[in-house]
């Protein structure tokens, strides 16, 4: 690997800096959809958050469905958008086709954004597991090219 291939005068590594940002920023936007959920919905999970419940009779839950759905998508986001970060950082330092590289990089993102689509609006399966497993495949394939091309 190349320090040259971690610069912005390399296209494949100022796409993969725009589209793992954009996966990471929108993994974060999880955390915020999950404590507006927890605010309109009163179901919070510590008792000093209860005095910022709207119906001060509120108790805390931790068995909000809404609440749980977003937090268990938030859950998928971390597991599935940090193994593409670290996978792709490697995968930049084998030097891949500028267009394969970018189509790696935007097909994960669009599968990630589209997995929290299907997830939140709770479409019929398999739409949320194709849309992750998509996401999983591209980056297994990112791992077998870096795997393929570096020795220990």
């Amino acid at each position: 690997m190349s320090i040259l291939y971690y610069t912005l005068n390399n296209s494949v590594f100022t796409n993969f800096a725009f589209y793992s940002t954009a996966a990471v920023v929108k993994m974060m936007g999880m955390s915020a959809l999950t404590t507006l959920k927890r605010m309109s919905k009163d179901a919070f999970a510590n008792p000093e958050d209860l005095s910022l419940a709207k119906n001060k009779t509120a108790v805390i839950t931790l068995a909000d469905p809404d609440v749980e759905r977003v937090r268990r998508n938030h859950l998928n986001d971390i597991e599935n958008i940090v193994p593409f970060v670290l996978v792709g950082l490697f995968y930049v330092g084998t030097n891949p086709d500028r267009d394969t590289a970018l189509w790696h990089f935007r097909v994960f993102f669009i599968s990630r954004v589209l997995h929290t689509l299907t997830y939140q609006l709770a479409l019929p399966q398999p739409s949320r597991f194709i849309t992750c497993a998509i996401g999983y495949l591209t980056t297994l394939s990112m791992a077998s090219r870096v795997l393929l091309n570096v020795r220990p």
